[in-house]
């Protein structure tokens, strides 16, 4: 059964650039069955879709954030990973990586999320 664990600093400050890493095991990010997804939650506001990543490393994004968010992998760790740039107050929010059934169009596997506050 695939494993997503969000991984990364729960603090940070104004206009630096947020990463997280999502480490998956028991399963590979190279199927061709899934895309690997990002998605936030801020206090208090419903779940907010970031972007994903393909299982041939091609990426697609919210167009809300499409200029501050890169999503890449590294294979040989089974891990893909999010930045995000110039970061306000606003970006504070649980983080969570999911898997996505590219035929279902599903979301069939989360990680346990991660808060990441952004403050001096």
């Amino acid at each position: 059964q695939v494993q997503l664990q969000e991984s990364g600093p729960g603090l940070v400050k104004p206009s630096q650039t947020l990463s997280l890493t999502c480490t998956v095991s028991g399963g590979s990010i190279t199927i061709s069955y899934y895309y690997w997804n990002w998605i936030r939650q801020p206090p208090g506001k419903g779940l907010e879709w970031m972007g994903a990543i393909g299982y041939s490393g091609s990426t697609r994004y919210s167009p809300s954030l499409k200029s501050r968010t890169s999503i890449s992998r590294d294979t040989s760790k089974n891990q893909f990973t999010l930045q995000l740039s110039s970061v306000t107050p606003e970006d504070t929010a649980v983080y969570y990586c999911t898997r996505e059934d590219r035929s279902l169009r599903l979301l069939d596997a989360w990680g346990q999320g991660t808060l990441v506050i952004v403050s001096s």
